[in-house]
């Protein structure tokens, strides 16, 4: 059932992980409704200074996302074109500037603005049966909520080309040989993979690793001179938080941290 702040979107948490399941039968479409909906729950999650970690996935086993309805566009009226196009890029942009670590467990179908979903998070885990694509061109339509510049980035122009230009649609095997997925799990299984994936973030220092995912999403645009920079900028910041003393402390001290996230 949806969480009725977030239409389309149910809610859990597991300590410190966000579970997002979309639920919009029987393909999870995204309306516009629910991708105000994204936007307004990542907001909420950024206020939660517990929750280290998110992981999304699509509910049932044959769909992540088929994307957008497009009975939405079937009359060309370009007024809904507007305010979907906006609200997707408003949706994935907040997704994808989330300041903890966004998993994407993709358990089957992830389409359109649904593999744009799975391309905002950090990280992507795909079950053996998954199918992607971005096939809006072969309907007179392009990719409007990330999706020509996420897959570029992360799995290079040519196969960005080849994926939207032509059309192609890549298995869960073919993703994780060009680095569109990180993993491939049998079939069921790549929530609780997904669930460990958010385990091994919560033993990281919350305060470095937001820190860390800026730097590294920020290399996409800053000259390798401003990287540097910023790097050593954000090393000694981190000498004002609680976290980097406790994480020395622990260290010599041969335990565990308690991270607090401050």
């Amino acid at each position: 059932m949806s969480t009725p702040a977030y239409p389309g979107l149910a809610l859990e948490r597991q300590g410190h992980t966000a579970i997002v399941t979309l639920s919009n039968p029987p393909a999870h479409t995204w309306t516009g409704e629910s991708l105000s909906g994204l936007t307004q729950l990542v907001r909420d999650l950024e206020a939660d200074r517990e929750v280290y970690a998110l992981v999304i996935t699509g509910d049932g086993e044959r769909f992540f996302s088929a994307g957008a309805d497009l009975n939405l566009f079937a009359d060309g009226d370009k007024g809904i074109a507007v305010t979907m196009a906006r609200r997707f890029g408003e949706a994935f942009e907040t997704l994808a500037a989330f300041p903890a670590v966004s998993i994407a467990a993709i358990n089957g179908y992830a389409m359109g603005g649904g593999l744009e979903c799975a391309l905002a998070c950090d990280l992507r885990v795909a079950e053996e049966h998954a199918v992607m694509g971005l096939p809006e061109a072969s309907v007179g339509l392009l990719p409007c909520g990330g999706g020509t510049q996420w897959l570029a980035w992360t799995v290079g122009e040519s196969w960005a080309k080849r994926m939207v230009l032509l059309g192609e649609r890549i298995d869960a095997e073919t993703g994780r040989r060009i680095g569109l997925v990180d993993e491939v799990v049998p079939r069921g299984q790549g929530l609780a993979r997904a669930l460990a994936m958010a385990g091994a973030v919560e033993k990281q220092s919350p305060s470095a690793v937001r820190a860390c995912k800026r730097l590294i999403q920020g290399a996409r645009t800053t000259s390798p001179r401003q990287g540097l920079l910023a790097e050593r900028e954000a090393f000694l910041e981190l000498f004002d938080t609680e976290d980097q003393r406790e994480g020395v402390a622990a260290f010599l001290g041969k335990r565990a941290p308690q991270w607090r996230n401050h």
